[in-house]
């Protein structure tokens, strides 16, 4: 027959026991506890490339967390606001974005810094720039006051310089032609006599179309194919103005320091490799898009712009830095940081990239 002590011990080990399995329990279940984040991106569903970036990001983010992180898309399509994802972050109604910087220069001139420049670096330099140089510790001076935070999105690498109905002769062609180029871009095109205009993804073709506009920009060959400006414009230009295109995600600040250190981490990690993943995503598109573009219109022709344009381009862009630097002193900073990165990235560039091309080519 057991002692009554014996029986209260039994007793105290038992309710220990469950008082540890309790506490366990509630350590667990705060440990797992859900986080569910709105994302608006500025693409139309269906947007190749650029769309996936998100969904990708939002299904390692969940996978990594273990079903802690939990990210909804909205495309333009059901919030509406292609152009306004930079407020709707801003002001909490979403979490999370993803678009592209330079959309906001008209609110935020610094911001169009970050998404590539004019004659700049191109993508693989340009990321060396944000990640070893002082690239991420400026763009988020900028985003800063505004109750965001930014990180790069996914870069579609080099970029065409675009569709045109006609041929680009000389600059007297230029003049008042309505073209669709946003960003630092558009700005150098204004300077040397045409009328730049931006339109939203979704409605490019339709205006390319009915002369509304008389060339565009877009992407390249993987985004322009299914858009089918080939049909409409044969000239296709090569690049000059996006030597490396960043796409972003735009995390609101508030809601960033709200999440767990560990969720955080996991968060900036699928950024990254979603970013990484539209990169080479763009390559192989890109090859795969203009193989099938030639192969069905084998009319397209591919131009460069004529060295006085390139000339006069150039000669814009140096007047528009430099006036934007004496009016502002971080736009200064920025583009001092750019302008020497790029010397000394484009240094080892000059002997390895390009002398490669150069060299390796059969001529």
């Amino acid at each position: 027959m057991k002692s009554k002590n014996n029986n209260k011990a039994g007793l105290f080990v038992k309710a220990v026991g469950v008082a540890a399995i309790a506490v366990l329990s509630f350590s667990v279940n705060a440990a797992e506890k859900v986080y569910r984040l709105k994302l608006a991106e500025t693409w139309a569903a269906g947007t190749p490339i650029l769309g996936d970036a998100s969904k990708n990001m939002a299904k390692l983010a969940e996978e990594m967390s273990n079903g802690r992180l939990q990210i909804q898309i909205d495309s333009a399509n059901k919030h509406k606001a292609p152009f306004g994802v930079f407020d709707m972050v801003r002001s909490g109604q979403y979490d999370l974005g993803h678009s592209t910087s330079y959309y906001w220069k008209g609110k935020v001139p610094n911001t169009l810094f970050f998404s590539s420049m004019p004659f700049g670096m191109m993508t693989t330099e340009q990321y060396a720039w944000f990640y070893r140089g002082d690239g991420m510790k400026l763009m988020q001076e900028v985003y800063a006051p505004f109750n965001l935070l930014s990180f790069p999105g996914g870069n579609s690498d080099i970029q065409m310089g675009g569709w045109f109905k006609k041929e680009i002769n000389s600059l007297d062609d230029l003049q008042g032609l309505k073209m669709r180029i946003p960003g630092f871009a558009g700005e150098i095109f204004a300077r040397v006599g045409a009328s730049p205009v931006n339109i939203a993804p979704g409605e490019m073709a339709m205006a390319l179309e009915r002369g509304t506009i008389d060339a565009l920009e877009w992407v390249g060959p993987a985004f322009d194919l299914r858009m089918g400006f080939q049909k409409i414009a044969p000239y296709y230009y090569t690049a000059w103005h996006e030597p490396g295109s960043e796409t972003q995600f735009l995390v609101n600040k508030q809601k960033w320091e709200s999440l767990p250190q560990d969720l955080r981490v996991i968060l900036e990690t699928a950024f990254r490799v979603a970013a990484f993943d539209m990169y080479v995503q763009a390559i192989d598109a890109n090859a795969v898009a203009w193989e099938a573009m030639l192969k069905d219109n084998p009319d397209i022709k591919v131009r460069d712009l004529p060295k006085p344009v390139m000339d006069a381009m150039r000669k814009a862009n140096d007047e528009l830095l430099a006036e934007m630097t004496q009016k502002d002193e971080l736009a200064k900073r920025i583009v001092e940081s750019q302008a020497e990165y790029l010397k000394k990235v484009r240094a080892w560039t000059d002997i390895s990239v390009k002398a490669y091309l150069e060299t390796s080519e059969a001529k």
